[in-house]
């Protein structure tokens, strides 16, 4: 195997795309059911045909196939003056590298670049949202020196009818 390949994802590489994040969406199903769903493979095509081209979605690919993805989400809005938070961007990374391909760096490559990517759009600050349940994902993402920032707390709620 060749060293991986990272560029910016195509319009070539919409299917691939919706590949990975159907694959990873089946994985985290099987890690809890009652948080995390399969989405429509058509919304996850129209979602990847709108942003494919853009610099915000970078594809790894190996031997001429594309075995991984990092898409940054960029987020908007400062808090506002009353609040306490310093004004900071931020960005979502969202990184999936299909089963037989982790554990060789290639995901590492693509937090890398999705690193230099949200800075590039003048984020100063990456997030890795991972939930309690993915302690995988958890590991991968301190390799990379991220660490906890806070503690997001929640609570499902039934609003009455």
């Amino acid at each position: 195997m060749q060293g991986p390949l990272i560029r910016r994802a195509g319009r070539g590489d919409v299917s691939a795309l919706v590949r990975l994040r159907l694959a990873n969406a089946a994985r985290h199903v099987e890690l809890d059911p009652g948080l995390f769903r399969m989405p429509d493979p058509e919304a996850v095509r129209r979602h990847f045909e709108a942003f494919a081209g853009h610099a915000l979605i970078t594809v790894a690919e190996v031997d001429g196939e594309v075995v991984g993805m990092a898409e940054v989400v960029l987020l908007h809005g400062n808090p506002p003056d009353h609040q306490i938070l310093v004004p900071r961007r931020a960005a979502d990374v969202h990184t999936v590298v299909l089963d037989g391909y982790r554990g060789r760096g290639i995901g590492a490559a693509l937090v890398a670049e999705a690193e230099r990517v949200a800075a590039a759009h003048g984020a100063s600050l990456v997030h890795a949202n991972v939930f309690a349940t993915n302690d995988r994902a958890a590991a991968f993402y301190s390799r990379s020196g991220y660490r906890p920032h806070g503690t997001l707390l929640s609570k499902d709620i039934h609003a009455d009818g």
